[in-house]
């Protein structure tokens, strides 16, 4: 309580929460193996940069002089040391990283002037990752896309539907297992309609969940 005069006023503390925080609590680990490791990756930023009309070349380069890399217009996700950049449509990408934040917004707006819109979109995004022996199998009832290796290699990166909400998907990094790692990116709005979803498919193979940060 604060003391103001005669009067206490309560103080609220608002500490930021996932919107899956509640969804995860009631669902339970899979004992034994499970054929499915879906992870709900927090504490990231993220901005959208949207480049100008004719300016994409331009923006690139400015990317590269923000983030030490550069995206080159293509469908993939491009790691550098502390910034992942995420293909999010023609002339437009995400940067995703906890470095974003600490550098502040009007640091990055300041960077890339005229050239591109950015869009602060942190507390708007969930990002899920999914893999197992299973992920595909899994992945193939919700989403239309191909997923085969020969296809979608890691690196390779869309923008699709599944269960009708727009959403990111990449293939990320194998992870140290020799399993595909599959990264899933949407708006929180629908993240509660996405995990059920996601767990319904991957029950049959039973599921791992966990949480993890950046």
């Amino acid at each position: 309580m604060i003391q103001m005069g005669d009067a206490n006023v309560t103080n609220l503390s608002w500490m930021p929460a996932s919107p899956l925080q509640q969804t995860i609590n009631t669902h339970e680990t899979t004992a034994g193996d499970a054929g499915i490791h879906l992870v709900e990756i927090r504490d990231f930023a993220i901005v959208q940069v949207m480049a100008r009309r004719g300016q994409w070349a331009q923006t690139a380069s400015a990317a590269k002089l923000a983030f030490g890399i550069a995206p080159d217009g293509n469908p993939k996700r491009i790691n550098g040391k502390t910034v992942t950049l995420l293909w999010s449509g023609p002339d437009q990408f995400f940067a995703i990283s906890s470095i974003v934040a600490r550098q502040g917004f009007q640091d990055l707006t300041k960077r890339f002037g005229a050239l591109a819109s950015l869009s602060e979109q942190s507390d708007g995004r969930v990002m899920l990752s999914i893999t197992g022996p299973k992920a595909r199998l899994m992945l193939a009832k919700v989403c239309s896309l191909d997923l085969h290796p020969d296809v979608f290699p890691v690196g390779t990166a869309a923008v699709t539907a599944i269960d009708h909400l727009s959403t990111n998907i990449w293939r990320d990094a194998d992870g140290a297992d020799g399993h595909a790692v599959f990264k899933l990116l949407l708006l929180s709005t629908f993240a509660v309609s996405l995990w059920g979803l996601l767990m319904n498919s991957s029950a049959e193979y039973g599921v791992k969940i966990e949480t993890k940060t950046f």
